[in-house]
């Protein structure tokens, strides 16, 4: 499914194709996973857990979510981010609304 990719370190969002949220936790470097809604379509922000305990660099914020250390999946989901589907959000629509830190 269709997913995308922040890194705030080299300021970029990317398309990217995932299948399981091992795909995920591979992209993020991290296995302890949480994520929040961003996106009136169901749109999840998967991110490390423990990004701040970790003093993981490169920080952003998307909206008013908590700012987020290290890289980030917006993906879509349903069932409070247990069933992933594509993402409805375009690249575009994330960095007109994404803050770098």
């Amino acid at each position: 499914m269709r997913a995308l990719l922040i890194d705030p370190e080299a300021r970029s969002i990317s398309e990217v194709e995932i299948e399981v949220r091992e795909d995920i936790a591979r992209l993020i470097g991290y296995e302890t996973l949480e994520s929040d809604e961003v996106g009136p379509e169901g749109d999840r922000l998967f991110f490390d857990e423990e990004c701040f305990l970790r003093g993981t660099s490169g920080r952003f914020q998307i909206d008013k979510v908590v700012p987020v250390s290290g890289k980030g999946v917006v993906v879509g989901a349903a069932a409070d981010g247990t069933e992933l589907t594509d993402v409805h959000s375009s690249a575009d629509d994330i960095q007109a609304r994404l803050k770098y830190l």
